[in-house]
């Protein structure tokens, strides 16, 4: 059987189908391709070196070797994109089987999941932060050379959207003090643990940390003027349900502090209370009664005590997904090719720490 591409074990090229009959199609740039086109169109190209006399005539296939080159030039200095997929999902399998090799490394899939893209979205922002933090705490060092260029790559992103739209900066805030204590540690017992890179690397990458922590600190609120409807405005009935929408008691308290009225109205023990039971089970807090000065539970007060020793549930717009069927990790609006009846009921959200299990062997 003949070979379609330049190496047995490859998978092929791939074909498209024209009015002039079947063209490979390499999966580059439009920009890249134009270019590669113009030199392949040719088929003799000459390039004059100074004088007429020194000209130096190339063939088509020289012309199509530079192009090839130019393009791997092009992406090896491309460091600020993400690793090029085509596929936005990947098959998760932990043991090698007479159809695959090997396994699915962390690494591979943070590679794959087009995180970069996924931060773009207010749905998924929480989600990639959150799974980032959980990367810094304990996983960094799975990770492989072009993965951690590719973590910090987003991480980068992140704080800019963060500096650009002031969206949640706490979290962010969070993420870089857990990832730096982990790179002062890993950086200090250099030779026991498995870094990817020169020392030095690190060291540049921690100073960087450092700036965004300084840049975050300094960032400052824009106050949006508005001669319309402001939160202000609304019923007190209705300030107090979006209160009790919120999940996170540190939200409830930021956004106490805008009026004296939201305020008052985050102070309600009833609101404390039922954020106590949507997080904790009864026996958890039963555990570590705090009580008021007027001889009350103060749940705000045990809510934060409680998070000391607990986890909190966990609340997100948009979330990776796993199908069972096929054994696939995907966000959800992406699809992937599944050859289930009913895919949508082998369908299973997939938490950020759930994410990080799946490749733990």
């Amino acid at each position: 059987m003949p070979f379609l591409g330049q190496d047995w074990r490859s998978p092929g090229w791939r074909w498209v189908k024209t009015e002039d009959g079947w063209k490979r199609c390499e999966p580059f740039s439009p920009a890249l391709e134009d270019g590669s086109n113009q030199l392949n169109d040719i088929s003799h190209t000459v390039i004059i070196t100074g004088d007429e006399e020194n000209e130096e005539v190339y063939s088509s296939e020289d012309c199509e070797f530079a192009a090839k080159k130019r393009k791997k030039d092009h992406f090896r200095n491309n460091t600020d994109s993400q690793c090029f997929y085509r596929e936005k999902w990947i098959y998760v399998h932990k043991e090698s089987t007479k159809e695959r090799h090997g396994y699915c490394t962390l690494g591979e899939a943070f590679n794959r999941l087009d995180f970069s893209s996924a931060i773009q979205d207010i749905r998924r922002f929480n989600y990639v932060v959150k799974l980032l933090q959980l990367i810094a705490k304990s996983q960094l060092t799975s990770l492989s050379g072009a993965a951690q260029k590719n973590y910090f790559n987003i991480l980068d992103k992140i704080v800019q959207k963060v500096m650009e739209d002031q969206y949640n900066p706490r979290l962010i805030k969070d993420l870089l003090q857990d990832l730096s204590s982990t790179l002062c540690i890993l950086i200090r017992g250099v030779g026991k643990s498995v870094l990817v890179g020169n020392i030095n690397i690190w060291i540049c990458r921690l100073e960087t940390i450092l700036l965004w922590q300084q840049q975050l600190k300094n960032l400052q609120m824009n106050k949006q003027v508005n001669n319309g409807l402001t939160l202000s405005d609304l019923p007190l009935h209705m300030l107090n349900n979006i209160l009790y929408r919120f999940s996170d008691g540190w939200d409830i308290i930021t956004l106490g502090q805008v009026t004296p009225t939201l305020y008052m109205l985050s102070e309600d023990r009833q609101l404390w209370k039922k954020l106590c039971q949507y997080h904790f089970a009864e026996k958890q807090f039963c555990r570590h009664l705090i009580p008021s000065e007027k001889g009350h539970i103060d749940w705000k007060l045990m809510y934060f005590a409680l998070q000391k020793y607990y986890p909190i549930k966990e609340q997100y717009g948009d979330t990776l997904h796993f199908c069972r069927h096929c054994s696939i990790l995907f966000w959800k609006d992406t699809g992937h090719p599944c050859t289930a009846s009913d895919p949508n009921t082998c369908l299973m959200p997939v938490s950020p720490q759930h994410f990080i299990d799946l490749f733990k062997f």
